[in-house]
């Protein structure tokens, strides 16, 4: 939980230091995230394979297995930094496709551009972490996170503000602090590697660099896994591009909402993350009954703790906006978000941990259809009637496109806990 809120921390702090250097570059941070961000979420996705297949192969205590698996996660990881890099310098027919202003264009490249430069570390870095959290041991990756978010913070203010001989560069210098940070945390995720015993690759004589068995094993794993991660995402995404032809106020408003939103929803994640692993150790242990029970108390515990995170957003909305800005009609709009963006906290909360916990029975083809369904067939297109027609209602803009994650979260929870009710029950069998 420590390591996905000081991962968070970093988009909060990109948000907070551009919001303060204008709304323009705020804006052009928001666009920029709103494309690279699912890219980086469905990548990692592919890359969290590592961890239950980790899992398993150490609670059926194979670790021969575990460093064929890493080996693997290596060509996957560089395959995919190189292709985000490629991705993230080739998006300006997306912008001129979204009528974004040139201005608010240009700058938002200039942070793509930035950025694209830590992707490959950032995959290499993921794929450690992931290994880390197979084994067991999610402490190295805590401290690693905790390192980048406090060389993030004085890096930021360092580029985007030109102070200590360097250029002024607004939002292209949040892009440059946080490739740089993703560099050192490869560094760091490779020093724990070689230097904690803990945490060293068991030495196995019959594990090929490259294996296509294994290879296609992880694929079939991790790709579902990152398509419905991408799906959910890119929603998010679509609705910011389909925002900014309304304005920059708007765009912050919604980046904002997404920013603070996204901040809280580490701890449910973190907890479906730790059900991944538990679930994945005690399937490997043959231990069926306790891999339920896992599964049970992780839904509980989310499920307890978004009651509480919901209650306090909605309490405290105007606070929150105040933190971003002091523009009072874009704390005015990004509060009425934030107390639509509360309603929903539970079941986006539900719907992860339910997600992680299949990731752990190894279910992942049958959640991506749910997902797909729940986001892309009622979500984004109620939304977009709600927000941009006149369809039901006269067009509500971003609080419609809100009103639409709502009842999209709420189905994919429901679908997702049936089915990992039916996993587990057969499991248990």
């Amino acid at each position: 939980m420590l390591t996905q809120l000081a991962q968070a921390s970093m988009g909060f702090v990109d948000t907070l230091i551009a919001g303060q250097y204008s709304t323009l570059d705020l804006a052009a941070v928001a666009l920029g995230s709103s494309i690279w961000l699912p890219i980086f979420l469905a990548a990692t996705g592919i890359l969290m394979a590592t961890t239950p297949l980790v899992a398993f192969a150490m609670g059926s205590e194979r670790s021969d297995k575990v460093l064929s698996i890493f080996r693997q996660g290596i060509w996957v990881a560089l395959t995919l930094g190189i292709v985000s890099v490629f991705l993230l310098n080739s998006t300006t027919w997306i912008l001129e496709f979204m009528k974004v202003e040139p201005h608010l264009a240009a700058k938002t490249q200039a942070y793509l551009h930035a950025i694209s430069w830590g992707f490959p570390a950032l995959m290499l870095y993921q794929l450690f972490r992931s290994y880390f959290e197979g084994l067991g041991k999610t402490r190295p990756a805590m401290h690693i996170a905790f390192a980048a978010l406090l060389l993030n913070i004085p890096l930021n203010y360092i580029f985007v503000f030109g102070k200590l001989g360097m250029p002024e560069l607004g939002a292209a210098g949040c892009g440059w602090a946080s490739a740089l940070v993703m560099w050192l945390m490869l560094i760091c995720g490779w020093l724990a590697l070689k230097h904690k015993p803990q945490l060293k690759l068991p030495h196995a004589t019959t594990a090929r660099w490259l294996d296509i068995a294994a290879l296609f094993n992880y694929l079939k794993l991790g790709v579902p896994m990152g398509f419905a991660i991408l799906i959910e995402t890119s929603m998010f995404s679509v609705i910011a591009l389909l925002l900014a032809p309304l304005g920059t106020v708007i765009v912050a408003a919604h980046q904002i909402t997404m920013t603070f939103t996204g901040l809280i929803f580490m701890i449910p994640l973190s907890i479906a993350m730790a059900c991944t692993i538990r679930i994945g150790q005690l399937s490997g242990a043959a231990k069926p009954h306790d891999a339920w029970f896992s599964a049970k108390i992780g839904v509980l515990i989310t499920s307890s703790i978004a009651v509480f995170t919901s209650i306090a957003i909605w309490l405290l909305a105007s606070q929150i906006a105040q933190i971003f800005t002091t523009e009072k009609n874009l704390i005015e709009l990004a509060a009425n978000l934030l107390l639509i963006a509360a309603l929903f906290g539970i079941s986006d909360a539900l719907q992860v941990t339910a997600a992680g916990a299949l990731r752990g029975y190894k279910d992942t083809s049958i959640p991506l259809l749910i997902v797909f369904i729940a986001y892309w067939g009622i979500g984004l297109p109620l939304g977009y009637i709600l927000g941009l027609t006149d369809w039901l209602t006269p067009a509500m803009g971003a609080a419609g496109f809100w009103y639409g994650l709502v009842i999209g979260l709420s189905v994919s929870a429901v679908l997702l806990l049936i089915r990992l009710r039916r996993v587990a029950k057969q499991s248990c069998r």
